[in-house]
């Protein structure tokens, strides 16, 4: 390790918040946690359902994929669109309108309709769901400094686990006892819930206008939590303003992050739509059977989540630098998870391949967190939201082309075609994970574009 990769000591930072603000920062955590659980509670509805879908619609494997990726249709752009918006407008009143539109785009589909409707509802909710990632990430890491956004960051991503976790088995029992429209009735309702909690409680943090490189004393004179308006940015605030996002994108982090969270994105694709029926069709597990492995599953990739956090939050503490803390940690695992995707179908069924579908499909999830943390460490306080919404948009690109691609494999191929879906899968994260190894370094990134 080379004098350059150490990080700087911690900054001082703004002064210790006082007790409340700490205890609302954790609120405001909490409730976006259980936002990113609904929000995975509503992608995960049609892998749980695809069977009764299908059979219901009379649809095959390549339409139904195509319906499960039509949900992606304008997920990336909305990302993009709105992570821009968040940098003008108060992501408070952003993530309030995704949860209506959440709810209001699953009514139709809850009492009626066919095909036309399935896609038309996935189209919307799509859209409403695109920029809930780094919206959240962005709202919840405003209230804590750099070195210490690593738990709440992957509390962020360990929503998306504890939603599969907690929809799987009552959303399956709604399926198989009241029909598969209960289940979305279910969580749009659940939606309307979240709403009404966030109103009161929700809302920003001390740290939304300050950057990571400010001094102290710029720190300092914010405003105030959840104001949104702080005026600790100063003049080199507004410098920062007028920063292009091209630089920001063009900076070798900004494109390693995306290119390792985009194979992580492409798993989650991958496990919400086909991971159930390849279990089932590919691997020959029961339904039982595949709903215990999909909840071990989730389940370890939550505990990796948490564990890549203690791991990452250490190192960061001790002054290592963020190229090693968050680039080789999020890398290492990605090689790893490519690794055991492309072992998967070289094993008979077995505990062999138990060891390998959790190495392929429960590895990369870190990455989410990573992606996130070092976006806000990359990039200045007032192009966060456009940095972390454009990252989104080019990730969440393999949310549209997965489902529709595995599902032809299937329709071309049978049962085999999973497993090309599966070595696809392997080359995609040997790449992501090359990617970040060899190109994420906030800290160098940082300084050249402070220059």
């Amino acid at each position: 390790m080379t004098d350059t990769d150490v990080a700087p000591a911690v900054p001082a930072g703004p002064p210790k918040a006082p007790s409340r603000t700490r205890r609302r920062a954790w609120i405001v955590t909490a409730l976006l946690v259980v936002f990113m659980m609904i929000n995975f509670a509503d992608k995960s509805v049609l892998g749980l359902a695809a069977d009764e879908i299908r059979q219901d619609l009379g649809l095959s494997a390549s339409a139904f994929g195509l319906a499960s990726s039509a949900f992606f249709l304008l997920f990336s752009i909305s990302g993009a669109a709105v992570g821009l918006l968040a940098d003008r407008v108060r992501p408070k009143w952003l993530l309030l309108i995704m949860a209506v539109l959440w709810s209001v785009s699953q009514a139709p589909l809850a009492i009626g309709g066919g095909i036309a409707v399935l896609i038309a509802s996935r189209v919307l909710l799509g859209a409403a769901e695109g920029p809930a990632y780094p919206v959240a990430q962005q709202t919840t890491l405003s209230w804590f400094p750099n070195h210490r956004r690593n738990l709440p960051g992957a509390l962020i991503v360990l929503g998306i686990t504890l939603g599969v976790l907690v929809a799987a088995p009552v959303l399956t029992w709604l399926i198989n006892h009241h029909g598969w429209r209960s289940a979305v009735a279910a969580v749009a309702l659940v939606g309307v819930v979240w709403t009404l909690l966030w109103i009161p409680f929700g809302g920003e943090g001390p740290y939304a206008t300050t950057s990571d490189n400010d001094s102290p004393a710029e720190a300092a004179r914010d405003d105030g939590p959840g104001t949104g308006k702080g005026v600790g940015a100063g003049i080199a605030g507004q410098a920062q303003a007028r920063m292009p996002y091209r630089r920001i994108l063009a900076t070798r982090t900004w494109i390693g992050v995306t290119i390792g969270y985009f194979s992580t994105y492409w798993v989650i694709a991958f496990a919400l739509v086909w991971l159930p029926s390849y279990l089932r069709e590919g691997l020959g597990y029961s339904a039982a059977a595949s709903t215990q492995l999909l909840m071990l599953f989730w389940g370890l990739s939550g505990i990796l989540v948490l564990g890549q956090a203690g791991l990452t939050g250490w190192m960061l503490r001790r002054g290592i630098a963020s190229r090693w803390a968050r680039g080789w940690v999020g890398g290492v695992l990605l090689l790893i998870s490519g690794a055991s995707c492309l072992a998967l179908p070289l094993v008979p069924a077995g505990a062999v391949t138990v060891v390998l579908l959790v190495g392929s499909f429960g590895l990369s999830g870190a990455m989410g967190g990573i992606a996130a943390t070092t976006i806000m460490e990359l990039a200045p306080a007032h192009r966060r939201g456009g940095a972390l919404g454009m990252m989104n948009a080019v990730v969440t690109t393999a949310g549209l082309i997965a489902p529709t691609l595995i599902g032809s494999l299937v329709d071309t191929h049978g049962a085999g075609g999973y497993e090309d879906a599966v070595l696809i899968t392997g080359a995609l994260l040997l790449v992501g994970g090359t990617a970040a190894v060899t190109l994420i370094d906030p800290d160098r990134d940082a300084r050249l574009l402070s220059v």
